[in-house]
């Protein structure tokens, strides 16, 4: 067995590799547990249904924007009077506040685009949801194959077989492989937003607001986890680095 063998098998140290991956997918992975937890706990109808705009907050109290009154035609926020009344996430305690609060701050939070539990409208929408979950699956799944290799693109190939990576290695074409992996986990999620934003006539589903939301969220958690585990100072030398292909890094 040769030493990326031995790599590869889980029998050198990959401390930096699974405690980024326990961070970053379990910081993800407990915010996704909230969003349908705090839900299930409020009372019923504690939460009508929303819509705001993403990138704002605006339900923190029963003054802010989200409550007022909207008919315009820009699709963004509604006549909250006529959706359930209006709603406050600081009034709630502080753990289901942050959940609801970062769900304001960062999703438009549109009712027919979101699910409910108990009567209660989730904090962030459907495709959301999709992203976080695919974003913890991408650092469970680093967690078990990613290996720093000091670049961030080779950190974030080593997730993949040696064997079905050699010819990468071979031709040079790590960069683009990368590049070109990340889109086909994008492209989903970007096609089908842009779809409802630009064609009048289509209206995705929440199920495949799920399942795009997650392939891309999957990308991300991967390439995050990647990110933050290439560190070039755990080797002596760029010469050092275990790579397919018996390729070896160089510094120009």
């Amino acid at each position: 067995m040769n030493e990326l063998e031995i790599q590869k098998n889980g029998l050198t140290e990959r401390l930096r590799e699974t405690r980024v991956s326990k961070i970053l997918g379990g910081i993800t992975a407990a915010y996704l547990v909230l969003c349908f937890l705090a839900p299930a706990i409020l009372p019923a109808g504690s939460v009508p249904e929303l819509s705001g705009r993403a990138n704002a907050i605006d339900y923190a109290y029963h003054d802010s924007w989200g409550n007022g009154e909207h008919r315009g035609g820009s699709g963004i926020g509604h006549n909250q009077s006529e959706h359930g009344g209006s709603f406050a996430w600081m009034e709630l305690n502080p753990v289901f506040a942050f959940t609801y609060g970062f769900g304001d701050l960062n999703c438009h939070q549109k009712h027919y685009r979101s699910w409910e539990i108990n009567g209660n409208q989730l904090p962030v929408c459907a495709r959301d949801i999709g992203i976080f979950l695919g974003f913890a699956i991408g650092c469970a799944i680093f967690y078990y194959r990613g290996f720093n290799r000091w670049t961030i693109r080779d950190t974030f190939l080593s997730v993949l077989p040696d064997e079905n990576t050699e010819s990468l290695y071979h031709n040079d074409k790590r960069l683009i492989a990368v590049f070109a992996i990340m889109g086909l986990g994008l492209i989903p999620m970007v096609r089908d937003g842009f779809s409802q934003l630009l064609l009048s006539s289509y209206e995705s589903n929440n199920p495949l607001r799920l399942l795009t939301g997650a392939i891309a969220g999957i990308m991300g958690g991967w390439w995050f986890c990647s990110a933050f585990s290439a560190r070039p100072n755990k080797f002596k030398g760029p010469g050092n680095v275990l790579l397919p292909a018996e390729s070896r890094l160089v510094t120009k």
